[in-house]
This record gives C-alpha cells, structure tokens and sequence, in this order.
C-alpha cells in the first residue's frame, strides 16, 4: 500500500468532484490511522469573490470540510477496495472545531489528521491545520461508512 496519493487516486476514492473535491494530495499515510492532506489555497479558489471581496479568508466550514475529506482518504484508501467500492463516508457530527488564524489565498495549508476510534461503521477523527508551520485550526469528528443508493 502506497505512503502518498495523487488528485487522481483521491478522486478514485472519494465522490467528491471540482469546485468541492479540497485535497489535492495525501501523504504520510499510516494505514487507516493517520495521514496529511494538503490543500493548496489559490488566489482563484471558488470562495475567493465572494468570501470576502478585498479581504479573502478561506471559510472555515470549509477547513473542516476538508478535514472530512482527507478523513475520508484515508478511511478508503486502507479498507479492502471490494468492501469500499459500493461504500460512502458520511461527515455526522463535529464536536469540537477551532478557528486560530485566518487562511488567506496563495498558501499551501497542511491538515494532520488521525483516526482516534472506529466501531463498526462509525469513526471518530480529529485533526489539526497549519500553513508554514503555524496552526490555523483544529477539530473533532465523526463520520460513517454508509451503503451507495
């Protein structure tokens, strides 16, 4: 099993599609426990003109829809893919989430994730974002392995 995932291979995992697929690569993968996702915040990301004109900040529910997403990642990547290819991962609920600092277009933001429990279908999660070192945000989760419709 590989210790680095491209956009393509995320996207063989994930259903999530452009403008909302976030993560652009995941590596320091420990199989079906940790891993880093990246997200390359640009000067054109969707949210840009909107959020807010003159003074863009990436929103922050769009931090922790990338901690799902790089949660997702690892969770597909290190299940059977047999078990996996007819399976979703669903976000359920967010218990803690922290905002430190804002993150500004033209930065490569750095989200260390972790799979602290699984029970069955159900996994807790939690995960820390920085951009060059500094912490930008940080959260707890929980998502399920759900059947396709």
């Amino acid at each position: 099993m590989t210790n680095k995932l491209n956009k393509k291979e995320i996207i063989d995992l994930l259903p999530h599609r452009e403008p909302m697929l976030l993560i652009e690569e995941l590596t320091n993968i420990k199989k079906l426990f940790s891993a880093t996702a990246i997200v390359n915040v640009k000067k054109d990301s969707f949210f840009v003109q909107g959020h807010f004109p003159n003074n863009p900040v990436m929103p922050g529910v769009l931090i922790v829809e990338a901690f799902g997403q790089a949660a997702a990642a690892l969770t597909a990547h290190g299940i059977d893919r047999e078990t996996y290819e007819n399976k979703l991962v669903f976000l359920m609920g967010i218990e803690k989430a922290r905002f430190r600092n804002p993150v500004i277009p033209d930065c490569k933001l750095e989200l260390n994730i972790e799979a602290i429990r699984s029970h069955g279908r159900v996994w807790k999660y939690k995960g820390e974002a920085f951009v060059d070192g500094k912490k930008m945000a940080d959260a707890l989760w929980s998502a399920t392995i759900v059947d396709k419709k």
